[in-house]
């Protein structure tokens, strides 16, 4: 609620509604870019006959260790406050 108000109160009223759009655009930018990518790796990996469910499954394990390290991390630094 405090960055909006800010935002309303630098940019005025009348221009958000048009940044929010410009936001959203680069967002759905980003993420058909993103799939584009997800769709030539994979069909490059298919082709070559590699396994993208092995690794897709050990990088999720990964992520989660390090969300999870990250986490315990913030956890006990807001604890302190």
């Amino acid at each position: 609620m405090f960055i909006l108000l800010i935002v309303v109160m630098v940019f005025g009223a009348d221009k958000v509604p048009d940044i929010a759009k410009g936001l959203g655009k680069g967002m759905r930018t980003l993420k058909d870019a993103t799939n584009d990518l997800k769709s030539e790796i994979t069909k490059s990996a298919d082709k070559n006959g590699i396994n993208t469910s092995e690794y897709t499954k050990t990088f999720t394990e990964e992520v989660k260790k390090v969300k999870d390290e990250v986490e315990d991390a913030v956890g006990s630094v807001k604890r302190k406050m």
